[in-house]
């Protein structure tokens, strides 16, 4: 695999598998596969549940002769009840313990959403909802401000935890604030786009400030069928001019789609558990797409997103709380 990307003066593969639900019962295996089929990429995070055995594939690999740690990047997030300054290294050496690593390449502000502390003892991860076992399921949340989290972040490059820092699901505005006062600049922005959410102006909002892109989900709907939040007739894969370009190539849709997410620029983390799959999703350097190609893909655009707390979060957790205009 040798698409890679620029990330603040470090080499990122472009192509990273992504975590989220891959069950924990299957993750580790997963993972090795990956590996074994040339992952160098993996993206994690404490909310997916699955970080130890997440971490059980990783040792497997090392110990086989597969890789060395220095020759993976290993992403993983900061949840939205750690956003307070006392809790992010604790929250960041869990991840790190349950991984079995020493460092993270990258470390992400999961969401720009603070809700109040739930201790690990009391449960871990803890999601969305604060009490479970309330009455009437909410989430709560909490006054912090946004620097306040930065700087903590800041702390755990200085202090050797992690090498790159970053967030997740930023908007424009945002970004502009967070560049107002980081001290250490953010390296990565993670965000949902595909060609029903091209996302063109943040994407150039983003690397204006030399921050790399990483898109997930960026097939679509696909990983969000299962939860409701998406239906089949949602799918990119099904539109005339991936198909038409598919068969041109002699490629799947899916590689046509998850070509014109790194031929434009951004690292993509597609995910699945399927070892076919797995293969199929890196196979993407020898073809290319030409502009038109491109040009056509990004007129899906229907500005459609399928992960957005405006929607999940009253539905799912009896709060609304939107952080999309």
């Amino acid at each position: 695999m040798s698409q890679m990307i620029n990330v603040t003066g470090q080499q990122m593969p472009a192509v990273g598998l992504g975590l989220w639900k891959i069950d924990s019962q299957s993750v580790a295996e997963t993972v090795y596969e990956a590996i074994k089929r040339g992952y160098r990429h993996l993206d994690s995070a404490a909310d997916y549940g699955n970080e130890k055995q997440v971490g059980e594939g990783i040792a497997r690999a090392i110990t086989d002769g597969l890789c060395d740690r220095e020759d993976l990047w290993i992403t993983s997030k900061l949840w939205n009840t750690y956003h307070r300054k006392e809790h992010v290294q604790a929250a960041c050496e869990r991840s790190l313990s349950d991984l079995g690593l020493d460092y993270f390449d990258l470390y992400l502000v999961h969401f720009p959403i603070a809700l109040q502390y739930v201790d690990f003892d009391q449960r871990y991860p803890p999601e969305w909802i604060y009490d479970p076992n309330a009455e009437n399921l909410c989430m709560a949340l909490d006054s912090v401000p946004l620097s306040e989290t930065w700087t903590a972040m800041e702390e755990l490059v200085e202090n050797r935890l992690v090498r790159k820092i970053g967030v997740c699901n930023y908007s424009a505005v945002l970004l502009h604030d967070l560049m107002s006062y980081a001290r250490i600049k953010p390296a990565m922005l993670q965000i949902e786009s595909h060609p029903y959410l091209t996302q063109e102006a943040l994407i150039r909002t983003a690397q204006s400030y030399n921050i790399a892109v990483t898109a997930f989900s960026p097939l679509g709907a696909l990983s969000y069928v299962s939860l409701d939040m998406a239906s089949s007739g949602d799918s990119v894969l099904t539109e005339p001019v991936v198909l038409a370009t598919a068969e041109r190539l002699g490629v799947t849709p899916a590689q046509v789609v998850l070509r014109w997410g790194i031929q434009r620029g951004t690292a993509i983390i597609p995910k699945t558990s399927r070892a076919e799959r797995l293969s199929e999703n890196i196979a993407l350097s020898d073809f290319s797409l030409t502009d038109s190609d491109m040009e056509a893909i990004s007129a899906l655009n229907q500005n459609r997103r399928f992960n957005d707390p405006g929607v999940f979060c009253q539905s799912a957790f009896g709060t609304f709380h939107s952080i999309y205009d």
